[in-house]
């Protein structure tokens, strides 16, 4: 075959195969991924190959490692891919569609839960799916087409992404009640690589300047529940903490820069589909999900 066969060789399985290939680095474990047989996994990215007229793959101790052809097919089929599965779910009436929903840590454990409760409810019909990724992953997967809405922070400049509603959120430091010491003297605690809190904070201490001990905890619950055991302070979302604060188990300390408004966005890319758009509609709805709810200056139209 020669590269003009590829629309008829990319079928959407072989498209499949190939990036199961490529994240998992292993044709076998691809197979296990996909429920298929080696063979068949290596016939497809085979496939593929003779199609583009160049090599894919190519062997790296034990695995094997995308050639920079691979690199750049990988990023076109995972485009394609989330197109495709885009318009599997967009040809449908809106209360009866699809939407991917993509949010990071915080808001999935905090935020996320009772809107799509209440979204559920109303709209049983629609389904839902969420994935729980650190944020430029997720910003990432949105200009891929592979989630529909990204419920983060805000969105970087260029991603191609629109920001269709915000809702106040801010960032307090926050430990055990009584601390005695300087909270810039103490242990910080921090949330795990690619959390745009624990940027922040790193950020935030730059600024001061100061150089506290750091200790890597990984989630907002994690270091919440540190906090509380005294083990050291926290920036953190005001709503993670908010329960503790009110009962007396963490307290709040004040430091230059804080607290940090940081609003969450729900971004989409820039024609969302209809299922998207009902669901956007939903948890701006005060009368619906109450102060759980997203504010605009506008409605989703659809």
């Amino acid at each position: 075959m020669s590269g003009t066969d590829l629309p008829t060789a990319a079928t959407w399985g072989r498209l499949r195969t190939f990036m199961a290939v490529y994240d998992t680095g292993s044709v076998r474990a691809a197979a296990d991924l996909l429920h298929v047989t080696p063979p068949a996994v290596s016939a497809a990215v085979a496939a593929l190959e003779a199609a583009l007229g160049a090599t894919l793959f190519g062997k790296a101790g034990r695995g094997i490692v995308p050639t920079d052809s691979g690199e750049i097919f990988a990023g076109y089929v995972r485009k394609l891919l989330g197109l495709l599965t885009e318009a599997a779910g967009a040809v449908h009436d809106a209360d009866r569609g699809r939407v991917r929903i993509g949010a990071v840590a915080t808001a999935s454990e905090y935020l996320l839960p009772r809107l799509m409760a209440s979204f559920v409810a109303e709209y049983p019909h629609v389904t839902l799916s969420l994935s729980v990724l650190p944020r430029d992953e997720l910003f990432s997967l949105a200009a891929d087409h592979a989630v529909d809405v990204v419920l983060a922070g805000r969105p970087p400049r260029g991603a191609g992404l629109v920001t269709r509603a915000r809702r106040p959120n801010r960032l307090v430091l926050v430990g055990r009640p009584g601390l005695r010491e300087d909270p810039l003297a103490t242990t910080w605690l921090l949330t795990g690589l690619g959390s745009g809190t624990r940027d922040t904070t790193l950020s935030l201490l730059s600024r001061l300047p100061a150089a506290p001990p750091l200790l890597t905890l990984g989630t907002a619950g994690a270091v919440v529940a540190a906090a509380r055991q005294g083990l050291g302070v926290t920036l953190v979302h005001e709503e993670a903490a908010r329960p503790h604060l009110d009962s007396g188990d963490l307290a709040t300390y004040p430091v230059p820069g804080t607290p940090l408004e940081r609003p969450w966005h729900l971004c989409t890319t820039s024609e969302p589909t209809a299922a998207t758009r009902l669901f956007l509609r939903h948890v701006c709805d005060a009368d619906r999900v109450g102060e759980a709810a997203f504010h605009t200056r506008f409605r989703p139209t659809g």
